[in-house]
């Protein structure tokens, strides 16, 4: 995200900013700041990689669908950070990881970091999904919005939970990890537009969905708007819950810039502290 460019708004948004972080976080949203050493850099196609990251001290709780902003250094039009949700977690190494995709100079930027650089984040923002009712869930993903599904398959997996993933991309090299879910996964489903991959077609038009399928008792998504909300009306029409993880721009984390207001049926909302995972029926339009 790009600040405004006329300076006096430039300075108002970076004044609010300032006013929030220097006024505190209340405690039932405890945030923190760290400068983190980069144990790797792992690309996995021209337009995507993972950076492992290692924390100076214990890591605190971070739950599926939280995410991270990120100071990108040495990058002069990134002016604010960049959210990225946090795709894994180790507590044993001490360490976080994000699924990032190149889109623009601060992406760019991050790519080109190696081992042993440092990365300061806040971090962990955001809500978290809901626990379902029922035992069987399905998580959805598209493209970079899988990058929250992997730490959320191990939650669920932990608490007894039978899982199956769908993830979708335009093409092969939009797959991303398949193989991690595979131990917390009764079944991982892929599909391409191009066929190159998995079933050929959009995500919706997987052959999972004209199934009885869905005996699923909660669909969770992450990815474009018009796939979740192709995802969600799947969902409606089933009668089954559907959670969504929004990826609106967030340039401050806390509520302060108010760039990522969601219409709810509740009045708006901030993405990224109300959010970024929403019930789909709450929201307006979906």
């Amino acid at each position: 995200m790009s600040l405004p460019p006329n300076p006096v708004n430039r300075k108002k948004l970076l004044n609010r900013i300032a006013n929030v972080l220097e006024s505190g976080i209340p405690s039932s949203m405890k945030k923190h700041m760290h400068d983190f050493r980069v144990v790797r850099n792992d690309r996995l196609s021209e337009h995507y990689y993972v950076l492992e990251l290692e924390c100076p001290q214990h890591l605190p709780e971070i739950f599926p669908g939280q995410f991270a902003e990120v100071r990108v250094d040495h990058s002069p039009l990134t002016y604010l950070r960049r959210p990225f949700s946090i795709y894994d977690v180790d507590i044993q190494a001490n360490t976080l990881s994000l699924l990032i995709k190149k889109v623009g100079e601060g992406t760019v930027t991050l790519g080109r970091l190696k081992a042993g650089d440092f990365l300061n984040l806040v971090y962990p923002l955001g809500n978290t999904f809901s626990d379902p009712d029922g035992d069987e869930v399905l998580l959805v993903g598209g493209g970079v919005g899988i990058a929250p599904m992997l730490l959320l398959a191990k939650s669920l997996y932990a608490k007894g939970k039978i899982v199956d993933v769908l993830i979708g991309g335009r093409s092969r090299s939009d797959i991303l990890e398949p193989h991690l879910y595979e131990p917390f996964t009764r079944n991982s489903y892929i599909t391409t537009d191009d066929g190159s991959a998995g079933e050929k077609g959009i995500i919706t038009q997987h052959s999972l969905f004209g199934k009885d399928v869905l005996n699923y008792s909660m669909i969770y998504a992450c990815g474009p708007d018009p796939m979740m909300k192709a995802i969600a009306a799947l969902a409606h029409l089933k009668g089954i819950p559907c959670e969504v993880s929004l990826e609106n721009l967030m340039a401050c984390g806390f509520g302060a810039c108010l760039c990522c207001i969601v219409e709810t049926k509740e009045g708006n909302k901030t993405t990224c502290v109300e959010g970024p995972v929403f019930n789909t029926r709450n929201l307006a339009g979906w």
